[in-house]
């Protein structure tokens, strides 16, 4: 199983390198951007927001002690022009967004796993809007395709 997961990490984010960011800002507009406590320090230096301002005013905790960015709608960093403020030091779900992100990730290890998932219906909920959701949807098929042989070779 962690091998699998392993391989569903690769796949999703074989696309990282390959697409970059086209500053659609819809990214930048999802409702929960986590921020992890080792992050914190970082960011409020690079949006030039003292600590303690940034703590009180910029991040909530969630109920299952996650650190959020408290407003997402737009993101707090993102400018009108689409571009972070804060682009070198954003928190790593921004760095990962959407290729590691859990639901998708948890989708490609569905479909590498299960041989009656249809990756194509398991990304339905992608916007097509999104640039990076042409791409995906394009390809993803046949990079589980291309994958599964190792799966059923573990499994073996």
């Amino acid at each position: 199983m962690e091998k699998d997961l392993d391989l569903a990490y690769e796949i999703c984010m074989s696309y990282k390198d390959g697409f970059p960011c086209e500053m659609c800002g819809r990214c930048c507009r999802q409702p929960n951007i986590v921020v992890r406590p080792d992050e914190i320090d970082r960011i409020a230096h690079a949006g030039g927001i003292p600590l303690h301002d940034f703590i009180t005013r910029y991040v909530v905790r969630a109920t299952d002690g996650r650190m959020l960015f408290s407003r997402t709608n737009p993101c707090v960093f993102l400018n009108e022009d689409n571009r972070c403020r804060i682009w070198k030091d954003r928190p790593e779900i921004c760095r990962d967004f959407p290729y590691a992100v859990s639901m998708f990730m948890s989708r490609v290890y569905i479909a590498l796993t299960n041989d009656d998932a249809d990756i194509m219906e398991l990304t339905e909920y992608m916007d097509d809007s999104w640039p990076c959701t042409k791409v995906i949807r394009s390809t993803i098929s046949e990079k589980i395709r291309e994958s599964k042989p190792l799966v059923s070779a573990r499994s073996k």
